[in-house]
């Protein structure tokens, strides 16, 4: 399958014409973090490895390490020509000028001197672009000047850029760069936080996209405000990113800081950001993200798809061949199998691009929730599914399926992005149930559970749950609030395991096999009693020979879906949603 981040690989890397040093000034508040200065001449030093490197190889290298991959902090002026299209950058808000509101000593001079050798007016040069023939609004932070410190003029420039991208129904990207608050401005500086964010709210609320791009370092008080608050963040490999800088941890509180602490793959990890992009695909990641949200202007119509009328063809076979019905037990072996496709493997199979985003901006990445981005014939949806391992290591990682609050935590703000995109949400469910251990419930796994039910419930798009192997308990429930919940024919769905409500009712978890009998836990039962919509066939157990056949068969179930959904307002969407399991 041609993933999005593959299809944003296809654009060619940025070559250079002519080759720029970087020159950085080390703010003192941030001093340890900045990386050694470039030279001029023929030959630059890397600022992670330290090794000599011919100036032209950095420059046609993306300004990126060729030994060590190490990234060069760049000018903002180099950062413009390598994403925007050529000659599409109209600069904006350049007639405002830095005051001191503190009369620090030396500061107008300090700002004048900073502006002859950088030949900025400030630290952010903001303004009206192109990418990829999109039309963005686009901002990047340079740490030449100040380390890229927020002071009035740096704030009252993102405010007025994300004011008029409200206006112009725009998107944002903003290239961050910073060592944060500026100190020699005071409660002045301080006050950009609110301000910028409050703007930024006003642009969200317009439904309008905005990517902050985390660039080395991004520290203080702009990762406290524009720097966290985008619908994807995204950020540079090996980027410095927190809000207090290592060194003032160290001094402050003596604590000892892990490896890798506050690095961009630290967030990723710690489900802080969505994820990282290495600058070679830079230009093309952008655009693609762009081109998706623009496209989604209201659902893609889809041609007149008529389902088979009567018993699937594939219960038809079955049929024909004489096989006798399986017991309940026996498919819930089946839904267990660890051969059986995951998640993933189904996204894989029916869309035809994905990109996954990462974290629940608070905690961790959870990995036994997978989600993002997807395209379905030319469709942008949200994809989340529950996600199992196929071997030790992944099961691992992957917690055996079995997710945790921060899990259910992404979910859901991958549903509520998708609500404010107007994009369809489709869910993979296969859980032996939510994770029990300490940790769970020290982080609010009930909380998580029950917030999910009741957002989702409200939520204003079609949401499409699918039960794909095991649906146990509350943690499949928890992203399975649709306005439609299929089966396939194996999967099973239940108030908890068969062993465990053995174990309950009659203290005896030997008597599982019994107890699956007794729960009417299979998609027949279930269609029967009306708790879900549709079953899906399995002529044979699913598993990669018959992936392809299948897939194609839940694809043209899922376009029918979303023509059925297509124009229903928010409210009416929530209404039958509500009315499904008012039912019940």
């Amino acid at each position: 399958m041609s993933r999005l981040k593959d299809l944003f690989k296809k654009s060619t890397n940025v070559q250079m014409s002519q080759s720029e040093s970087v020159d950085q000034e080390v703010n003192p508040q941030v001093a340890e973090e900045a990386g050694p200065s470039v030279p001029e001449g023929l030959w630059v030093k890397c600022p992670k490895c330290g090794e000599p490197l011919y100036k032209e190889d950095v420059v046609k290298n993306n300004y990126v390490c060729p030994k060590c991959k190490g990234y060069f902090r760049i000018k903002a002026k180099t950062r413009i020509r390598m994403v925007a299209d050529k000659g599409s950058f109209q600069e904006w808000c350049t007639e405002l000028h830095t005051f001191n509101p503190l009369d620090y000593p030396g500061y107008e001079e300090k700002i004048a001197q900073t502006q002859e050798k950088t030949h900025l007016e400030e630290a952010i040069r903001i303004g009206e672009a192109r990418i990829d023939g999109e039309k963005v609004v686009l901002g990047v932070c340079d740490a030449r000047f100040l380390m890229g410190s927020m002071g009035y003029v740096v704030g009252e420039k993102i405010t007025c850029a994300f004011e008029r991208a409200t206006q112009e129904q725009l998107p944002v990207i903003l290239f961050c760069c910073s060592g944060g608050a500026r100190m020699q401005e005071g409660m002045v500086s301080l006050m950009q936080m609110a301000k910028t964010s409050a703007a930024i709210k006003r642009h969200s609320e317009a439904g309008l996209l905005y990517i902050p791009v985390l660039t080395d370092p991004t520290t203080g008080g702009v990762t406290a405000s524009f720097a966290m608050l985008g619908d994807i963040i995204l950020a540079e490999p090996g980027a410095l990113i927190g809000f207090a800088g290592p060194r003032v941890i160290a001094q402050t509180i003596g604590q000892k800081l892990p490896e890798g602490f506050q690095r961009a793959e630290f967030l990723v990890e710690h489900g802080i950001i969505d994820g990282i992009v290495h600058r070679s695909v830079l230009r093309s990641t952008l655009a693609g993200l762009v081109k998706l949200h623009n496209r989604n202007k209201g659902y893609c119509q889809f041609a007149k798809i008529t389902l088979p009328e009567g018993e699937p063809e594939a219960e038809k076979k079955r049929k024909n061949k004489g096989n006798k019905e399986m017991t309940a037990w026996e498919r819930v072996e089946i839904a267990r199998d660890s051969k059986r496709p995951t998640s993933l493997d189904y996204i894989e199979a029916i869309f035809d691009e994905f990109m996954e985003l990462h974290g629940d901006r608070a905690f961790r990445d959870d990995g036994a929730i997978v989600g993002g981005l997807a395209v379905l014939d030319g469709q942008p949806v949200t994809v989340i599914g529950v996600q199992k391992g196929r071997n030790t290591k992944d099961n691992i990682t992957r917690n055996f399926g079995m997710p945790s609050p921060e899990g259910y935590r992404k979910a859901l703000r991958l549903m509520k992005q998708a609500e404010k995109f107007n994009r369809p949400v489709i869910n993979f469910i296969d859980t032996p149930g939510a994770f029990c251990g300490v940790e769970a419930e020290e982080r609010g796994q009930g909380e998580a559970i029950a917030r999910n039910l009741m957002e989702m419930s409200d939520l204003k798009i079609p949401v499409l749950s699918i039960v794909i192997g095991e649906g146990g308990s509350g943690g499949a429930l928890a992203i399975g609030v649709g306005n439609e919940v299929w089966m396939m024919e194996n999967a099973t769905y239940s108030i908890l395991s068969p062993e465990g409500f053995a174990s309950i009712l009659w203290k005896d978890s030997k008597r599982a096999k019994e107890a699956a009998e007794v729960m009417k836990i299979t998609a027949k039962d279930l269609k029967n009693m009306g708790i879900i919509e549709q079953i899906i066939p399995e002529e044979i157990p699913a598993c990669e020979k018959n992936l392809p056949l299948i897939a194609k068969d839940m694809k043209k179930r899922m376009r029918h879906f979303l023509m059925e959904m297509e124009g229903k307002t928010g409210e009416e969407l929530a209404a039958l949603r509500y009315e499904r399991f008012r039912r019940m």
